[in-house]
């Protein structure tokens, strides 16, 4: 019977939850807080056709980027892709679709996905063509607005600076960014974390991202946050 207070595990059994034409959400920021560890693993297995869903494309060697520039990936939910020209290359090329989404919208639609919303309404880009094309649009109170659809994935990987076994959460100034919401919208939730500490050790006060979102906890190998073009 699972332990549902130890959820520490290794690389090797978090990779076997991501396989060819998984959708997986990531958390990060241009590669800050995206799981390092986690994303090499996925490169070395060589996965293929993987939906990502997260705030950016990271750099081309940097975080998220390491997938999409070596071509991973089939298609990519994110707010914008400039860091990283070699999506945008792709994009332009057919070899990967992308689905751009305002970065406000992009958080609520994750965040709706991980609360069991049916959507979120908004009213950007109601009035430009490209922008609401397919779109329902709902009618509240004499305005209009587009309905824009939660955001779920198989697998969500995200990054920590503690946790401890039954996987409540602490992170690291902006590292945190993206991960609390990514991590409510995985049907399966992988934190990759620099420190595992005992039970009880967290201050609860610290504690962001509670352990009823992680399913699984694996020790980093190391960060690396120096932010080179190679």
């Amino acid at each position: 019977m699972e332990n549902r207070y130890n959820k520490i595990s290794t690389l090797e059994e978090a990779l076997e939850r991501i396989n060819d034409g998984t959708t997986v959400m990531f958390g990060g920021f241009g590669g800050i807080g995206s799981p390092p560890t986690l994303i090499d693993g996925l490169l070395e297995k060589n996965v293929r056709d993987l939906t990502l869903i997260g705030n950016d494309t990271g750099f081309p060697n940097i975080g998220i980027g390491k997938l999409v520039s070596r071509g991973h990936a089939k298609k990519c939910i994110v707010s914008h892709i400039g860091s990283n020209p070699v999506a945008g290359q792709l994009m332009t090329e057919g070899k990967m679709e992308i689905e751009f989404s305002p970065q406000g919208t992009l958080a609520e639609r994750i965040r709706a996905g991980g609360v069991g919303l049916g959507g979120i309404l908004v009213d950007v880009g109601i009035d430009n063509e490209i922008v609401s094309n397919g779109k329902q649009i709902i009618h509240v109170d004499g305005t209009d607005y587009l309905l824009e659809k939660p955001l779920t994935a198989d697998v969500s990987i995200i990054f920590a600076k503690k946790a401890d076994p039954f996987g409540n959460l602490v992170y690291d100034k902006s590292a945190r960014n993206m991960n609390p919401l990514v991590a409510m919208a995985g049907k399966f939730t992988i934190a990759e974390v620099e420190e595992i500490v005992p039970l009880s050790e967290l201050d609860p006060e610290e504690i962001v991202t509670p352990g009823i979102y992680v399913d699984m906890i694996i020790e980093s190998r190391g960060v690396n946050w120096k932010w080179v073009w190679e």
